[in-house]
């Protein structure tokens, strides 16, 4: 895990969460490290914890975060992340790109890395394809 003093910042963000959700946003945040551990988490960008990779210009490099809203965790990715994803997420909410996992359930870690994962090619092929214009 990255150190810095953002770290201390999405601890912060953590426990401003109802106690029944610091649980699961905990369980979220260590999803994200374990496919990506050289991101850096970052809380300045839409104010919620996000993560980052180096050297990417598109979006600042960012390609998840994830947020609390009564009575959900929330998972957000990149659009098309949920576009090619709708079988498995039936039956989590969802918006054009965040996903809600219920507090009061359990978390589906499995689904979460995959969608990480995705998230983060979206990100790259971005780049990409803004590289080409």
């Amino acid at each position: 895990m990255k150190k810095n003093t953002l770290k201390n910042i999405t601890d912060k963000y953590i426990r401003s969460a109802p106690t029944e959700a610091q649980d699961k946003l905990r369980e979220l945040r260590a999803a994200i490290w374990e496919i990506v551990p050289r991101a850096t988490e970052r809380t300045d960008y839409f104010q919620m914890p996000g993560y980052s990779l180096k050297g990417f210009d598109y979006y600042n490099g960012m390609f998840v975060w994830f947020s609390f809203k009564k009575p959900f965790v929330r998972l957000h990715v990149y659009p098309e992340v949920i576009q090619n994803n709708k079988k498995e997420l039936v039956g989590y909410p969802t918006t054009r790109a965040i996903i809600s996992f219920p507090v009061d359930k359990k978390l589906p870690k499995a689904l979460v890395k995959k969608l990480v994962k995705e998230s983060i090619k979206a990100m790259k092929a971005k780049v990409v394809k803004a590289s080409k214009k």
